[in-house]
């Protein structure tokens, strides 16, 4: 009789299993380039496909009011499982309650795999853990023209060790400058307008003066984001401007690589593509210089987390998994160009592997990234710090745009009661 009560029970049971229903997961993504949208959904499939226990519903999302509709879907209790996420927006999110920490999932061989920047990125500072982990990241450095250099005598640094100081910098711009084939010796991509490239692309320039958008202790802009050495940074930046060494917005996106009127790019690893077909074996990549006291770059891209309020928090972990193996992450980062996020896979990477042609973006993320400053406040942080150094390009005065900015900052964070448990 026992053994007929067990048979019916183990029958059961396997009935059960056959016919359960698989997890179903929610995945919000931006849309981005198109040959990351393909990877994106070609690893959705191949997800689904591998495994009968878990599927994922792929929703896109336009890029550009992307954060907006998180914030819908938040105040609506319709956030996914699974939420893509640019990673500044990262601490204004947890704040906001949007986000779980993702410590319990994340093995330590897998922390340790991740490039630092990665992990500086999805940490939020009140309480330490890790909320969003990208399967790439980015960087700035600077894009030679080889030919230029060597004619105008100039030395070409090797790596972070090896940068150029600021007087060595301003010196390769005036002998550039000098040449009958450039118009304008640095393009800094004006031409991307007053947005999020103001803030990640000249954020390392005060940085390397020692100065920052906001003091990331007592978290107060005033006294940091318009002392000393954020003064000093853009004073330089607006020297270049008024010396006609900047490629003016006016002047389209091609004059580095296209009409070849400029000698150098301050720009990131996206530009790779288009450089090397145009210049070929005149392309040299040279680290961030050294402006001030030390060499800063920028870093932070797209990264992934999972909402509070998913049920299925295993299941969506999984996923992410999933898209953080090192194959993965290679299928990503060979379609968009970026730095991989895993040592395991930058060591497999063409570009990326140490003698490989962007090394240089590892070596700097790994020694001289900072994030931008993960704070509740960033939008405002953000848009306070490009519309000043729009209005400092412009030739406006330093030290007063810079104050205007900090105190924008400073009036939202007091609105919001110093958003505790920040306010140092």
């Amino acid at each position: 009789m026992r053994k007929l009560s067990l048979v019916l029970a183990l029958s059961a049971l396997v009935g059960l299993a056959v016919t359960a229903k698989p997890v179903t997961i929610t995945v919000w993504w931006h849309t981005g380039q198109q040959a990351e949208r393909e990877v994106i959904e070609a690893q959705v499939a191949e997800f689904n496909a591998m495994q009968d226990e878990i599927q994922v519903k792929l929703v896109l999302i336009p890029e550009a009011g992307y954060t907006d509709q998180v914030r819908a879907a938040a105040l609506a209790g319709q956030l996914p499982d699974v939420l893509d996420l640019d990673g500044p927006t990262m601490a204004n999110f947890v704040w906001s309650g949007f986000l779980r920490p993702l410590d319990e999932f994340v093995s330590e061989e897998l922390r340790k795999d991740l490039l630092p920047s990665i992990i500086a990125q999805g940490t939020y500072p009140p309480d330490g853990k890790l909320y969003c982990i990208g399967v790439f990241d980015s960087g700035l450095a600077i894009w030679g023209n080889k030919a230029y250099l060597e004619k105008a005598g100039i030395r070409i640094p090797k790596g972070v060790e090896d940068a150029w100081t600021r007087e060595e910098f301003e010196d390769a711009l005036t002998k550039l400058a000098a040449l009958p084939e450039v118009t304008w010796p640095l393009d800094m991509k004006l031409n991307y307008g007053p947005g999020e490239w103001f803030t990640y692309g000249f954020s390392p320039i005060i940085q390397s003066f020692g100065g920052d958008l906001i003091d990331r202790e007592t978290w107060k802009a005033t006294g940091t984001l318009n002392g000393c050495g954020s003064v000093l940074g853009m004073r330089m930046l607006q020297s270049w401007m008024r010396r006609g060494w900047i490629v003016p917005a006016s002047a389209g996106d091609d004059a580095f690589y296209g009409k070849k009127t400029a000698a150098l790019a301050y720009v990131g690893h996206w530009m790779w593509p288009v450089h090397k077909e145009a210049l070929g074996e005149d392309l040299v990549l040279i680290p961030m210089p050294k402006f001030g006291c030390r060499a800063a770059t920028g870093m932070g891209s797209w990264a992934w987390s999972i909402t509070a309020s998913s049920k299925h928090p295993e299941a969506a972990w999984k996923f992410i998994e999933f898209l953080l193996r090192p194959d993965q992450i290679l299928r990503m980062t060979n379609a968009n160009g970026a730095v991989p996020s895993r040592l395991s896979a930058i060591a497999e990477s063409d570009l990326y592997a140490p003698g490989g042609p962007l090394h240089i973006y590892v070596e700097q993320l790994r020694t001289i990234a900072i994030p931008r400053p993960q704070h509740p406040t960033y939008p405002t942080i953000t848009t306070a710090f490009a519309e000043a150094v729009k209005n400092i390009l412009a030739g406006a005065d330093v030290e007063e745009e810079l104050t205007k900015a900090a105190a924008k900052i400073d009036e939202d964070i007091e609105e919001n009661e110093g958003y505790p448990p920040f306010g140092g």
